[in-house]
């Protein structure tokens, strides 16, 4: 890779490492092209404008912050290097036909590096489990706690298998699918899909050992919801993992948007960072330009919102203007309590990425969705990268990003006079498991609270993921990357369709830039 930094800034939650780039000498602009604005630089809009761009449109992105990545950021102080985001990439396939889509090969970007294990699992009763990709090796990790399990594991991996297949094409790789999209599926797939059971109730079924449920379970968080009422198709997820792989880029996973970031220069998209948007304006009920603080209008033939959609129709969209605001939204996604601790101790018994389940699931998610209130037994992450990039802490030290998944913000709870509290339960959590991180041991430490996420991000309510998957029309429920309403107005992120996530927050960007052809060409 010839691409290297010249200069590093931290900011709120996020930093970037800006580079010097040049302009390809081979490209050029049609000025006479569609302009195309997309708002955020998020990695659903980064998508959009890659895939725009890469189709001969002149895209502009406008970013509020200083730095592209919208909530994948890293942070870079006293020696410690951190991500503050997104700590794993799965689905690389997206990732492969978004560069090829602009002849490029993402290996050229970035790094890729295969993660053995991928997590380690850790319960109150001592045992810990290795997950892995290969469902042999897979296999001897349970044959070692719970021999019977083997064979259900098996099945398992089939019964996620077959879900991906029944959904992948359309539920992913679509636009938002509707009722004609199900009564167009054949009849086997219909049933194959598994909405009528919970994603719990379809585990319990395969496994009983208790290690192996809450381990499956905890699948449901990876977009922000509950094992307990998100539909079984979420199980989807564990195949995602547990079958097609999962990775770790070279220097952190803030790598990926410095990598869309500087595909999108080399194919002439202008980024215009700490650019705020304050309005789109529509007129007679299709989006023609856009206000920037500072009241500078520019023109657009089609508009991209890679913003939190609650957010967007509420701040960016004008009373009047056409688009339908519901009073009672989907219900928002978990959000968390991030610590970024510089910690002197004894990592031998831990990996790149780690969970220290609480011994309460069933109550930890009904405290996060039903109370709105943090868990007092919480489930604890922990994602020390420097085991796989050494220079990413001190020598004798560890870079540790711990989260607790928390609620959305909500009368419920107060975070405003809690958060010493919590910091200090999440510590003392740590602690009850044999890791020291007492103060003497602490030489680095910040949070980054629900509120954080709201003001930083403009997600509602502190959501990480959008809307959670806690029913069973969630699918069908969620935003459209096309606006029903306004012409030539488009969304892509983790609140829209299909979901949350890096790859399928990659997908949402891929999709409205789709819809962006469809309707201007």
């Amino acid at each position: 890779m010839n691409y290297k930094p010249n200069d590093a800034h931290n900011t709120h939650g996020a930093c970037l490492i800006r580079a010097a780039y040049n302009r390809p000498t081979f490209m050029t602009v049609n000025k006479q092209a569609r302009h195309i604005i997309v708002i955020g630089a998020g990695m659903g809009g980064l998508s959009a404008a890659i895939s725009l761009a890469a189709n001969g449109y002149r895209v502009t992105i406008l970013e509020q912050l200083d730095v592209v990545g919208g909530k994948m950021g890293e942070w870079r102080e006293a020696g410690f290097r951190f991500d503050t985001g997104p700590s794993v990439i799965t689905m690389r396939h997206v990732y492969d036909r978004l560069f090829r889509e602009a002849g490029r090969d993402l290996n050229d970007y970035i790094e890729l590096i295969p993660l053995n294990p991928i997590t380690r699992y850790h319960w109150r009763d001592g045992v810990v489990i290795d997950a892995v990709n290969d469902e042999d090796a897979m296999c001897e990790q349970i044959h070692r706690i719970a021999p019977r399990e083997v064979d259900a594991y098996r099945r398992f991996m089939r019964y996620v298998a077959g879900l991906y297949a029944a959904v992948s094409d359309p539920f992913l790789y679509r636009r938002q699918p509707g009722l004609r999209d199900m009564l167009s599926m054949p009849l086997g797939d219909i049933f194959k899909v598994d909405a009528l059971r919970s994603m719990h109730q379809a585990v319990t079924a395969h496994f009983r050992d208790p290690h192996l449920v809450q381990l499956f379970d905890r699948f449901a968080t990876y977009n922000g919801s509950s094992p307990y009422l998100a539909p079984a198709t979420f199980n989807v997820i564990a195949h995602v993992e547990m079958a097609l792989g999962a990775w770790y880029p070279r220097g952190g996973v803030y790598q990926m948007a410095r990598a869309y970031e500087k595909l999108a220069f080399e194919l002439g998209v202008d980024i215009r960072t700490s650019t705020r948007v304050e309005e789109v304006i529509i007129r007679d009920r299709e989006a023609s330009s856009v206000r920037i603080a500072g009241g500078q209008v520019l023109r657009a033939d089609a508009v991209v919102v890679n913003a939190d959609y609650m957010h967007a129709i509420h701040k960016l969209i004008a009373d009047g203007a056409g688009i339908w605001k519901p009073v009672q939204p989907l219900e928002p996604s978990c959000s968390g309590v991030e610590l970024l601790l510089g910690v002197r101790a004894d990592e031998n018994l831990l990996a790149h990425h780690n969970i220290f389940f609480g011994s309460d699931y069933k109550r930890e998610f009904d405290d996060i969705f039903a109370r709105k209130v943090p868990p007092a037994d919480p489930t604890l992450y922990v994602c020390i990268t420097a085991k796989t990039d050494p220079n990413h802490a001190p020598a004798g030290y560890g870079n540790w990003f711990v989260m607790a998944n928390a609620p959305h913000l909500s009368p419920a709870y107060d975070w405003s006079t809690h958060t010493d509290d919590y910091v200090a339960l999440m510590k003392e959590t740590l602690i009850s498991w044999g890791l020291d991180v007492s103060p003497d041991k602490i030489v680095f430490e910040r949070h980054m609270m629900p509120q954080d996420l709201q003001d930083r991000f403009g997600g509602h309510a502190g959501a990480i993921y959008g809307f959670s998957s806690n029913s069973r029309r969630a699918a069908f429920l969620r935003p459209n990357n096309r606006s029903p309403q306004v012409r030539r107005l488009y969304f892509a992120g983790g609140s829209v369709h299909p979901g949350g996530g890096v790859p399928l927050v990659s997908l949402s960007g891929i999709a409205a830039a789709e819809c962006v052809r469809e309707d201007i060409d």
